[in-house]
């Protein structure tokens, strides 16, 4: 029987993983295992320096005290039987688009299983931030995951390639169409916001709002702005192939050869 695991970075009680289980469901034997809190911007940081713990929160269902990399560690390395045949990390609250990948602990999810060669698929859901989490439209994200999800155990993907996807947060009648797309550029405010605590101590809060996304012609900040869902194959490899290029040119190098 085909073998699902799914994580998150929004923990054991998000909004969306109850209608991922759903629709992953009639697909195959599906494993949870997700952070016991909220972990959103972990990237992929793993726990190094203090214990984990498990706990166990249903037939096939586990929570972990750490990051969501972690989550997908575990369950490879202890918790499931065998290798599963396809890890599903999301569907998280609020779009992973452009260099948001980059601070991503969905995306991490899914990459800690395809640096071992496992497909994988992160899933967000662009989301107005006003609008309660029980007010969205999961179904419209878990309904096309489960299509995707389709897709890659029929065709597989390239190795350590994962799909990054969002969707527009509309019913399923209103999702215009799905687009390919690359990463783009997502343009922040670059905030640091100074306060001060009841003992007159000084702490910050990081981040700004949301500015703009660059005019990258079929990138994914672009199509979610059209009320597309993008869907970005990314990979684990980040070297800059003409970056190299450039690096050989410089006047820096010798071989092991050559006296230094």
């Amino acid at each position: 029987m085909t073998r699902i695991l799914i994580s998150n970075d929004d923990g054991v009680h998000a909004y969306g993983l109850p209608p991922l289980i759903e629709a992953l469901t009639p697909l195959g034997e599906v494993w949870v295992v997700a952070p016991e809190s909220e972990q959103s911007a972990q990237s992929h940081a793993l726990t190094m320096h203090k214990p984990l713990r498990v706990r166990r929160r249903g037939d096939r269902f586990f929570g972990v005290s750490g990051t969501p990399a972690d989550c997908v560690y575990m369950a490879l390395n202890k918790l499931l039987p065998d290798r599963p045949d396809i890890v599903v990390s999301g569907i998280n609250r609020g779009g992973n688009i452009g260099n948001d990948i980059l601070y991503s602990g969905t995306v991490a999810a899914a990459m800690e299983a395809c640096l071992v060669g496992i497909p994988a698929i992160a899933v967000s859901l662009h989301v107005d931030w006003e609008v309660h989490a029980s007010k969205h439209h999961w179904g419209t994200a878990a309904a096309l995951t489960a299509r995707l999800v389709g897709e890659v155990l029929r065709h597989g993907l390239m190795p350590r390639t994962l799909l990054n996807v969002n969707v527009p947060d509309v019913p399923p009648e209103a999702l215009k169409r799905v687009a390919a797309t690359s990463m783009g550029v997502r343009r922040y405010e670059n905030t640091v916001d100074e306060r001060l605590d009841p003992r007159g101590q000084r702490y910050y809060w990081l981040g700004g709002a949301h500015e703009s996304f660059d005019p990258i012609p079929d990138s994914d900040g672009q199509a979610i702005e059209r009320g597309y869902a993008s869907v970005t194959p990314i990979q684990a490899d980040l070297t800059s192939w003409p970056g190299l290029a450039r690096v050989h040119r410089m006047d820096v190098f010798y071989t092991q050869n050559e006296e230094t």
